[in-house]
């Protein structure tokens, strides 16, 4: 198994709820010291002491079993709205919220997330204040961000 499989394995191992879930684990090896980000989320969102529960169980097992020779930065935390939606919880969190999708041929658009299923979502976007429903299949969608609403 590699080292980015094991530690997926050991976070879902170590979330507290089933709410709670993992997005992604990113491993850099810059210069300097090793770099392993594990970025979590939730249904109803996570919290620090969520994230440092998982931080304190996946560093002990990575030096424990010597998962990584070297020195190395733990980093676990919730993805931050500059860090696009990938997965489908994701997305079922964020309906009603304003998000911006860049499909692959490159057009955007920007609207209210009204619907989720597994294979498309729904955004509401008013086009010269006239409102309409898109529908945008996952296949076809780069990104999508959850835009700030003030």
């Amino acid at each position: 198994m590699d080292l980015k499989a094991r530690i997926e394995e050991l976070v879902n191992e170590n979330l507290e709820s089933e709410s709670h879930f993992l997005v992604e684990v990113v491993i850099t090896a810059s210069q300097g010291p090793k770099k392993v980000l594990i970025l979590l989320d939730g249904d109803e969102g996570i919290n620090i002491d969520n994230c440092a529960k998982v931080s304190r169980a996946v560093g002990h097992t990575i030096e424990e079993e010597e998962l990584i020779s070297d020195a190395f930065r733990l980093e676990v935390s919730s993805p931050g709205l500059d860090h696009p939606i990938v997965l489908l919880r994701q997305y079922k969190k964020n309906v009603g919220r304003k998000v911006k999708v860049t499909l692959k041929e490159g057009t955007v658009h920007e609207g209210q997330l009204m619907e989720v299923n597994k294979n498309e979502i729904s955004v509401e976007e008013i086009i010269k204040k006239d409102k309409s429903i898109r529908t945008l299949l996952f296949e076809d969608i780069l990104k999508t961000e959850v835009l700030v609403s003030f």
